[in-house]
């Protein structure tokens, strides 16, 4: 089986190097899908760790797992990338995230913002 992610490899060889090692995430793109297979699998500790200490949403880890285990999750569809490869220091990544809940399909469309923290990317939030 593929992973979650959409890559070819499974998850074992994809995301779950990076859910077990943040620094496994060579890119700001690898992050970026390492967090949606982290929602896949309602991982709020990784969702956590992989978001930037000045804008983690601590408080509200339980309704963000809450609501990753509410939804069915079909696809992520990354659209664009700019910079955050292996030497930048920030990057950003817009993505469609589909997901069925309360019988429809829905998408998030978002272009987040990831910043390396201690040399290791994290997320930011959304880009401006």
């Amino acid at each position: 089986m593929n992973c979650y992610c959409g890559n070819l490899k499974d998850y074992v060889n994809c995301c779950e190097k990076i859910h077990k090692d943040l620094t496994n995430a060579i890119t700001a793109e690898q992050l970026m899908r390492s967090r949606y297979s982290a929602f896949v699998l309602a991982n709020g500790d990784f969702l956590m760790k992989s978001h930037h200490s000045k804008t983690r949403p601590t408080s509200e880890k339980k309704a963000i797992v809450a609501w990753a285990k509410s939804v069915n999750w079909i696809k992520l569809e990354i659209i664009d990338t700019t910079m955050g490869l292996e030497n930048d220091t920030n990057g950003t990544v817009t993505f469609n995230a589909y997901f069925y809940q309360h019988g429809k399909v829905d998408v998030i469309h978002e272009k987040s913002a990831f910043k390396k923290e201690n040399k290791h990317w994290k997320y930011l939030g959304l880009s401006k």
